[in-house]
């Protein structure tokens, strides 16, 4: 992995440590945080190496409509939304309840 890419993946597992529990943000509210000329994907792609740190909570990271879009890299696929339930958060077929309520947004909070 080069430097830069290690180095933006630091900056997304950082801004994602800080999701609270029982929340969740999306990949583009990450990338426009971060302020760097990568796109939502990018964010996507760190999340997808990121299981591999277990102090990540990657599972707090949903689509722009709340979506569970990264489950297929949990093993077992349902387990994003077990860990999200375990924390309070309620997901209906695959999709955040509530989502506009508990999204969190690092611009704003910072």
């Amino acid at each position: 992995m080069t430097k830069i890419i290690s180095d933006t993946y630091q900056k997304i597992y950082d801004i994602v440590r800080e999701i609270p529990e029982g929340r969740v943000s999306t990949y583009g509210l990450i990338a426009k945080y971060i302020g760097e000329k990568f796109s939502a994907r990018v964010v996507g792609y760190a999340m997808n190496h990121a299981h591999s740190q277990e102090d990540i909570p990657a599972h707090r990271v949903v689509n722009r409509n709340g979506l569970l879009t990264g489950k297929h890299h949990f093993n077992p696929s349902s387990l994003m939304q077990q860990l999200l339930e375990n924390e309070g958060v309620e997901v209906k077929d695959d999709k955040v309840v509530n989502f506009k309520k508990i999204v969190w947004d690092p611009n704003e909070s910072h």
